[in-house]
């Protein structure tokens, strides 16, 4: 499949925009995140700050999609999550949140809500404390934000080769218009939902 247009169209045609994106390092499962099928131990490195650290600001934490042209927004007619947090795979990624293969470079936003997108693995010791609260979350801004998340595990081309993600867990802030925003690390739930107030503009 072309090693599909990921490191030349994608790493060509992506760049990273941190007007309006911060990228947060505090708790997270890092590096190798590709290669984590084996044990935690083996295939990652669990980086803490302390709480009160400075939020960290790192460049090559996030190939952003950015585009030059205006969004689009809402081709896609699913009612919402009822409120919970829906796992989807990469063809579901394509169909309900963005076709990167058509648009390549252009983020061409298909859904009607705000999104935010939960991208965890099961051995992720940080990501095991954030799922719960995306639970709360998706519930408390049920109708106004759909929820989902992605197992970097097993959608391997989406995490690594299109979003370039090395360090788990890492949450996509997705804004019915508007670029996407990924924060990185595990957070306790006041502060996702200031990043929510900040993002979508909602209280």
């Amino acid at each position: 499949m072309q090693r599909f247009i990921t490191s030349t169209y994608l790493y060509m045609n992506i760049r990273l925009s941190l007007l309006g994106l911060a990228t947060l390092c505090m708790v997270g499962c890092s590096s190798q995140v590709e290669k984590a099928g084996n044990s935690e131990a083996a295939s990652t490195t669990v980086t803490e700050q302390s709480a009160s650290a400075e939020p960290q600001v790192t460049e090559d934490a996030i190939k952003n999609l950015v585009t030059e042209q205006p969004t689009e927004v809402g081709t896609n007619t699913n009612s919402g999550n009822n409120g919970k947090v829906k796992k989807i795979n990469t063809q579901q990624f394509i169909d309900e949140i963005f076709d990167y293969k058509t648009n390549q470079g252009n983020w061409v936003y298909k859904g009607k809500r705000h999104a935010v997108i939960d991208f965890y693995a099961d051995w992720c010791g940080p990501c095991k404390r954030v799922a719960p609260i995306m639970d709360e979350l998706a519930k408390q801004y049920q109708g106004q934000i759909d929820f989902y998340k992605i197992n970097t595990d097993e959608e391997g081309e989406l995490s690594g080769s299109v979003f370039g993600i090395r360090s788990i867990p890492s949450i996509l802030f997705i804004p019915a218009k508007g670029q996407p925003a990924m924060y990185t690390g595990a957070f306790p739930k006041d502060q996702y939902i200031t990043i929510i107030k900040e993002q979508f503009k909602i209280n």
